[in-house]
């Protein structure tokens, strides 16, 4: 290995001995169910929420070019407007993944001379993002809305507060009406990424803001297709004139290939179908399986469908995660840097697709495994 590489062997050998080493398994996906070579476990970690059936798509040539080249395919306008109305926004735009929509959203609309107020515990894309914009970052306090008021008083031109629907770790709700109101009390562009709550929250699946009446407060918002709807890709939903300014100015977007139609198509029947169902039975398993390990003497704090486990220990985390695993059930550890060192957890994301037995069964694995390693 040459001399200016040889610092890789030794940061590995640093991560293997703090429990923090990952690596790719192998692993195919059937219904509510993973399967590694020939176990199969019960799946605790998808983000496929509502579990929607796949629909039949058409097939043919990608368009294999950006959206502004060649890679426009007529399925990104009929999608978009449906997106738009979704967020009751004028306009929306398709990125490839939701961490390039972070990225080319937020780089885009913020300036070095403006001044960011992003929550402690904000995605990774949008911590990336606040660093490429160049602009001021200002982190407050979790969920903490006296550090946010503080905060905000900083004299700059323009602000933005920045923060998640729903945390993708801690499973806790943003205080989206409080922000809201801090935000248009101080003149602040509000920017809400909600990933986690999109099509899973709120009246018709229209998100965490809608569920505390403050959509019309939002001026931009972020999102997955990849998540709630199941499909794959990211959009944005705002004001015309501020899609059209991504649209000639966001790196992430002008610079990449398109979505291959397909998966436009697959998002759009997604869409289109009744998800309503598959929210009730969502929520059905969510209150099944919190209600449960609360029986069994776990201290759940989550009020939403990521249920996260805090075991504290890198170490004892792994183990825990292997013993579920070998009990037939998959539920990952995760560990620094995707939350803080000493506050490693089993991180649980619940689907519509889990069956009465599914969770009844994980319940006693848990059960098990608590008083294994000292968690209950």
């Amino acid at each position: 290995m040459k001399f200016n590489l040889r610092f890789i062997n030794d940061e590995l050998r640093k991560i293997k001995s703090q429990n923090l080493y990952r690596r790719l398994r192998f692993s195919n996906v059937i219904g509510s169910h993973i399967i590694f070579g020939k176990k199969k476990l019960i799946n605790l970690c998808s983000n496929d929420y509502l579990g929607l059936p796949s629909p039949k798509i058409r097939t043919g040539q990608n368009q294999s070019s950006s959206r502004l080249v060649s890679g426009n395919d007529s399925s990104f306008k009929v999608l978009e407007k449906k997106l738009a109305r979704h967020k009751s926004k004028e306009s929306s735009l398709i990125f490839p993944t939701g961490y390039m929509t972070n990225l080319g959203t937020i780089s885009s609309i913020i300036k070095k001379d403006d001044l960011i107020l992003s929550d402690k515990l904000n995605h990774a894309s949008i911590i990336d993002a606040c660093k490429l914009s160049g602009a001021t970052i200002s982190i407050y306090k979790h969920n903490d809305m006296h550090d946010l008021e503080n905060k905000v008083t900083q004299k700059y031109k323009r602000k933005f507060v920045i923060s998640e629907g729903i945390f993708s770790m801690d499973g806790d709700f943003a205080k989206l009406k409080e922000i809201s109101e801090i935000a248009t009390k101080n003149n602040c562009t509000l920017v809400l990424d909600d990933a986690h709550g999109d099509f899973v929250i709120g009246k018709d699946g229209r998100g965490s803001a809608q569920k505390v009446n403050a959509s019309r407060k939002i001026d931009v918002y972020i999102s997955s297709l990849s998540k709630g709807l199941g499909a794959f890709g990211g959009y944005v939903a705002a004001r015309r004139e501020t899609i059209d300014f991504l649209i000639n100015t966001a790196r992430s977007f002008i610079y990449t290939s398109a979505l291959p139609f397909f998966l436009v198509e697959y998002a759009l029947k997604k869409f289109e179908s009744n998800r309503e169902n598959h929210r009730k039975k969502l929520w059905r398993n969510v209150d099944s399986l919190r209600s449960g390990l609360v029986s069994l003497g776990y201290q759940i704090d989550s009020p939403s469908h990521i249920i996260p486990i805090i075991i504290g220990n890198e170490k004892k985390a792994m183990e825990f995660g292997r013993y579920l695993f070998e009990n037939g059930v998959f539920a990952q550890p995760i560990r620094f840097p995707t939350v803080p060192y000493g506050k490693a957890r089993i991180r649980v994301s619940l689907t519509a697709l889990l069956s009465k037995k599914d969770i009844n069964n994980a319940l006693l694995v848990f059960g098990s495994a608590g008083k294994k390693f000292g968690v209950l």
